[in-house]
């Protein structure tokens, strides 16, 4: 039993349906504004999917091989009728049928019998008619001649309740992109908003949802088995940061450390009286006054000693550092997001 189920408001869903030769690939062309296929393609052997925009409406817009695609064998033809399916699930907002307006044939004529047979017998509701024309003809008359000057063009549209939009072959040509927009929009709201559905896109979205669950399960293990190799690598280098950085701070505290300091302020102040006393004994020869100017000089003598011997442990603090401090997260971009050496 076929249903018609209410779908997303964002995406339309769009199978593109082609009796024989290039219609639909230029149709899809024209939705997507850009060359998915090239202007020689008249059929093709897988059905695919493409992501894009018409309008500013994003939409989903799929292919399958042309329904009267002698290449293609029985087994084949069928499998990919279920892949083109699946492409769509739950189902499309909308089939569109390409036909090329100058070479309408026989088959085209008989195309809706075989959308009923392959899509569900209430498929032809979600139906509409795209015609491509070639050049630079008016909207009006391409109308005009549908629905008035050619009685087959005529029949052909009424065999899909009377819907029908022309389009050009040529993909840049975006005129017509709100008017198609806005008839598939309100195609799609005459029937509540909904998309279609049958039993056998239920299938196919049931095996999809089966074949997704299996799939995440098996990357769920690989996931699992990546981050534990990650973090036994993430141990590894925080045990050697560890380590190293350990090492900088041993090198730092053997050569500048609170005993020292004190041994150092202590030789300083030695060295300023033994420097003024020497000074001072050196001057008493001079008199008084010898004594207090010797007595300068010597403690000036005593201040520069101990300033040099200052300098002196300050160079070898920072010749016992070690040469580069290295960082965890260096560690870990270098093993993990560094460009491989050639």
């Amino acid at each position: 039993m076929d249903k018609r189920k209410k779908g997303s408001s964002t995406e339309l869903r769009l199978m593109i349906v082609g009796s024989s030769g290039p219609p639909q690939f230029l149709l899809t062309n024209a939705i997507l504004g850009r060359e998915e296929f090239s202007k020689d393609t008249t059929s093709i052997s897988d059905s695919r999917k493409n992501i894009g925009e018409l309008a500013g409406r994003r939409v989903a817009v799929v292919n399958a091989p042309n329904i009267y695609d002698k290449d293609i064998s029985r087994p084949k033809r069928k499998r990919e009728l279920r892949r083109s399916k699946c492409l769509c699930i739950p189902g499309p907002h909308a089939f569109l049928v390409a036909f090329d307006i100058e070479n309408i044939s026989l088959n085209d004529m008989k195309a809706p019998k075989l959308l009923r047979k392959r899509f569900g017998r209430h498929c032809l509701r979600h139906c509409m008619v795209l015609l491509a024309y070639d050049g630079n003809l008016e909207g009006a008359a391409l109308e005009k001649r549908v629905q008035k000057t050619d009685w087959y063009l005529r029949e052909l549209v009424e065999k899909y309740n009377g819907r029908f939009q022309v389009f050009s072959k040529n993909w840049r040509d975006r005129s017509r992109d709100r008017e198609l927009l806005q008839k598939i929009e309100r195609m799609v709201a005459s029937y509540g908003g909904g998309f279609f559905s049958s039993k056998t896109f239920q299938k196919a979205e049931d095996f999809v949802k089966k074949e997704e669950k299996r799939l995440r399960k098996k990357r769920s293990a690989e996931i699992e088995k990546a981050w534990t190799e990650l973090e036994k690598h993430i141990e590894e280098d925080k045990d050697v940061y560890t380590s190293n950085v350990g090492a900088e701070i041993r090198a730092k505290a053997e050569m500048n450390n609170g005993w020292l300091r004190t041994s150092l302020a202590r030789g300083l102040g030695m060295g300023f009286v033994v420097g003024a006393i020497m000074g001072a004994l050196f001057g008493c020869i001079e008199g008084p006054g010898g004594m207090v100017f010797y007595g300068i000089i010597g403690g000036a003598v005593g201040g520069s000693a101990g300033g040099t011997a200052h300098v002196a442990i300050k160079h070898m603090e920072d010749r016992g550092a070690l040469p580069a401090r290295l960082n965890f997260n260096s560690i870990f971009i270098n093993r993990f997001f560094a460009a491989p050496r050639p």
